[in-house]
């Protein structure tokens, strides 16, 4: 795109000289290699690695377990407002006081929506915030001066959490799924012991089934004085309808890059909330908001807490979006996300269940697990289809857990999209079911319309070409 002499702009009149103490080498336009290229140009080329590129903004994203829904562009707005985007973290808290509050806010909102007594926003994503909750409850059991170390994690819950045990020190026990889907209590009770720590239980779990034995599972858990932790990743299923803190969770975090609508993937941003129960709160990482009258202040001097586990304050914009989008909607507006949410899913497996089955659950919440088990007959496989889903404009659910389905499609809707939307996704998938039987390698050597076509995976993986060379 570069051709000598382009410039984005041009001063009407040239400067008299150039600035002495600044180095004329470093005043050189050609010596770094920067390209001779117009406004129109850049913008358009912006524009259209945006277009190649898939997101939520462009089509549908079912991506099971990670809730991708659309973004309002109001969240957008509000964190770019310059009283908060042009903050600096160093800044007293007197100059800080409205940035305070949000904070002081969301905690209080977050509380409110997951029944728990006490919020800290410092964790980066969920994964950062099952670790905290480890932490946590490994400072508990010290202070008590109770050396446990297991920790009891389903086979349907988030792959993230018995890493988050193991960085702690506990070692994992995996409890199986009965055959619908939930927690099988029987091994619960056998494996459950003075040495168990914490209970870790993603509600829903990754199947998007509900444990309706919760209060009985939780039970068995506090009768050997083990903490439970619930995995709010799937908190989106449950908002304005059930509370954890009500179930009896003693940990949990919440994602709010997930619930509440931050645009998120590719690493960030992200926002993992860990919220306790009253007797835990002293242990939640610092710095935690104080509002002192009508003041707020940053409070540092916790001896109990586990510490500071993130630099300054977390993401910040992060928290700006959340508080909108939970004010934009109110209580109400919480029951309808959930709701829809929930019906969004259960309308694409009842349509798609004949051709992708779904082992667990007659009724699923905000997500479902089908099987492409099927069509390996026909030498196809789920990883097939979901390259073959990008040549129609779609980003494919995940196929790589929960293990416990063979060949897996977790797919989510999530409430945003519309039944049109949806019934486009049901047509393409059934065209992609009797493509499988048809045509397979139609599907093994899929996609063919996007502008990167498949990769040697096992090379991509052992020998990745993290840059491309420039071109002359």
């Amino acid at each position: 795109m570069s051709k000598k002499g382009r410039r984005g702009y041009r001063f009407a009149g040239e400067p008299a000289a150039a600035p002495t103490s600044v180095s004329d080498e470093y005043l050189r336009r050609d010596r770094p290699g920067l390209p001779h290229v117009s406004e129109p140009g850049v913008v358009r080329h912006f524009i259209e690695l945006s277009i190649l590129n898939h997101h939520i903004d462009k089509n549908l994203y079912p991506l099971g377990s990670c809730t991708m829904k659309y973004n309002p562009k109001v969240n957008e707005d509000v964190a770019a407002m310059l009283g908060f985007s042009g903050l600096h973290p160093e800044q007293s808290d007197a100059d800080t006081q409205g940035a305070l509050e949000v904070i002081h806010a969301l905690e209080e909102k977050l509380c409110a929506i997951a029944g728990m007594d006490a919020f800290s926003l410092s964790t980066a994503a969920g994964a950062h915030g099952e670790l905290v909750g480890m932490l946590i409850a490994k400072k508990y059991f010290a202070d008590r001066g109770e050396n446990r170390h297991k920790v009891l994690v389903p086979d349907s819950a988030h792959g993230t959490n018995p890493a988050s045990a193991h960085m702690v020190g506990y070692t994992n026990h995996s409890i199986p799924s009965g055959e619908n889907g939930e927690v099988d209590l029987d091994v619960l009770r056998e494996t459950i012991d003075e040495d168990t720590a914490v209970l870790m239980l993603t509600v829903p779990n990754t199947l998007g089934i509900f444990e309706s034995q919760i209060g009985e599972i939780l039970k068995i858990a506090h009768d050997h004085g083990v903490l439970c932790y619930m995995d709010g990743a799937n908190l989106n299923a449950l908002l304005g309808r059930a509370r954890p803190g009500d179930f009896g969770f003693d940990i949990m975090h919440i994602n709010l890059h997930k619930t509440f609508s931050t645009p998120h993937g590719g690493g960030g941003p992200g926002s993992g909330p860990v919220g306790v129960k009253k007797e835990l709160a002293k242990y939640l990482p610092g710095p935690r908001v104080r509002k002192d009258g009508g003041e707020f202040h940053l409070d540092r001097k916790n001896p109990n807490s586990i510490g500071f586990i993130h630099s300054y304050f977390g993401n910040f914009g992060i928290y700006l979006r959340a508080l909108t989008y939970i004010t934009r909607h109110g209580a109400e507006g919480l029951k309808r996300i959930s709701a829809t949410a929930n019906l969004n899913a259960n309308y694409l497996a009842n349509a798609l269940g004949d051709l992708y089955p779904i082992p667990y659950g007659k009724r699923c919440m905000h997500e479902f697990v089908a099987s492409g088990e099927q069509y390996r007959k026909y030498g196809v496989k789920t990883l097939d289809i979901a390259k073959r889903l990008l040549d129609f404009g779609y980003h494919a659910p995940t196929i790589y857990f929960p293990l416990i389905v063979s060949e897996a499609l977790m797919i989510e809707p999530t409430e945003t999209e519309s039944k049109e939307t949806l019934d486009r996704f049901i047509d393409v998938m059934k065209q992609i079911a009797k493509e499988a039987a048809e045509n397979p390698e139609l599907l093994r050597s899929a996609p063919h319309e996007t502008p990167v076509r498949r990769l040697d995976e096992v090379t991509a993986n052992r020998k990745p070409i993290l840059t491309a060379p420039l071109q002359e």
